[in-house]
């Protein structure tokens, strides 16, 4: 992971939560806390990237158990701090490219993971994530479309492709932050050969993907 990402994300963590309070994407964060909940109903998760653990607390409510990793201290503090009254939850520091856990797991759920990994990263990406479950099991993906006007303009491209965003902080920071917006035909096209029983929703504000493992 880009040491930039992690280094802008722990100093972000308490202002994060801010994006899930705009009026206008309410209704679709309702439809996918639903949708989030039914495809993970009873599963044994592994949670990548929690970040503040948003998602953590919303399916914990029917969730077996969770596991829920980030490589960020500031943002785990937070995300342990939530309300998870059914115990199901444990939570660890992890590089999702480095870690290799003890078994393979019911399920995954990485949010807003994709569109922070480069292009020429992804093939490495998806065989990471298909790892962590056994084949024929359920890895769902959430991310970021962009949406003009509320989304941050991307203000560079790089040679390989990648778009990043300007983003400024309340401490007056700014940084250039790595975020890729890709097309649902993209997206099917990457997991050709590593996924079967591909369900892609796409809204406005965001896309998720649910598939079974293959590779």
């Amino acid at each position: 992971m880009n040491k930039d990402i992690i280094t802008y994300y722990g100093k972000r963590a308490e202002e994060y939560e801010q994006i899930y309070r705009k009026p206008e994407r309410q209704d679709e964060l309702k439809k996918i806390k639903g949708l989030l909940q039914n495809i993970l109903a009873g599963k044994d998760i592994l949670e990548i990237a929690c970040g503040t653990g948003y998602w953590t607390e919303r399916i914990s409510q029917r969730a077996k158990s969770i596991l829920a990793t980030d490589i960020n201290d500031t943002v785990l503090e937070i995300a342990k701090s939530k309300n998870y009254p059914n115990d199901n939850v444990r939570f660890q520091k992890q590089d999702l490219f480095s870690f290799e856990p003890e078994r393979k797991f019911g399920s995954l759920l990485g949010g807003f993971i994709w569109s922070h990994i480069k292009l020429q990263e992804l093939e490495e990406f998806i065989l990471k994530v298909n790892s962590f479950v056994d084949i024929s099991e359920t890895i769902v993906l959430l991310d970021n479309n962009y949406a003009e006007g509320s989304s941050h303009p991307l203000t560079k491209e790089d040679e390989a492709g990648n778009t990043y965003q300007t983003r400024k902080l309340k401490d007056g920071s700014s940084h250039i932050v790595l975020k890729n917006f890709p097309s649902e035909e993209f997206v099917l096209k990457k997991l050709e050969g590593k996924a079967e029983e591909i369900n892609f929703v796409n809204f406005r504000y965001y896309w998720l993907l649910s598939y079974k493992n293959k590779s």
